[in-house]
């Protein structure tokens, strides 16, 4: 079976946003505080702790604008943080959560039809897998099931 690798927010793009960037909408990032419950940061996929500052943007993973790049909320601590390490497992916080959707995308940056799929956190790396066998899928994008949130990205490894 193809093995993954899961990706997190990258480095550079984090450190724009604490730098004072715009987010994908071209707004600010909101500052908020945290009450210690379903605050994930997208790039060390951790929890924001209770009391600590994190922000909420507009995020657009994708290279460029276009029809099939999915612009949505996420969370990120309002001070630097370590990226989450890329390896083959499923991120921990992941599996406090019911499920979530995986997305297949080609070279060209664009869904892949047929790739799009609900599954509980246990079992995407094996859902991963499976999308990976087709040959015009280059990565996998995971979202919130219940609110399209991007949560992170998936490699073959």
């Amino acid at each position: 079976m193809t093995q993954v690798r899961f990706f997190s927010m990258p480095s550079k793009e984090a450190e724009a946003f604490w730098a004072g960037g715009l987010d994908a909408n071209g707004q600010e990032p909101e500052v908020h505080v945290s009450n210690g419950v379903g605050v994930p940061c997208r790039h060390c996929q951790q929890e924001v702790a209770e009391g600590d500052s994190y922000l909420i943007l507009a995020y657009r993973p994708f290279p460029e604008a276009q029809p099939y790049a999915e612009t949505g909320p996420i969370f990120l601590h309002a001070e630097p943080c370590a990226r989450y390490e890329e390896n083959g497992r499923t991120p921990e916080i992941y599996l406090k959560y019911e499920s979530y959707l995986l997305k297949g995308y080609g070279a060209d940056d664009r869904i892949v039809y047929g790739t799009g799929q609900h599954v509980p956190p246990i079992d995407m790396r094996d859902a991963a897998a499976i999308i990976f066998k087709r040959d015009d899928v280059r990565y996998v994008h995971v979202r919130s099931s219940l609110n399209n949130c991007y949560a992170c990205r998936i490699d073959r490894d």
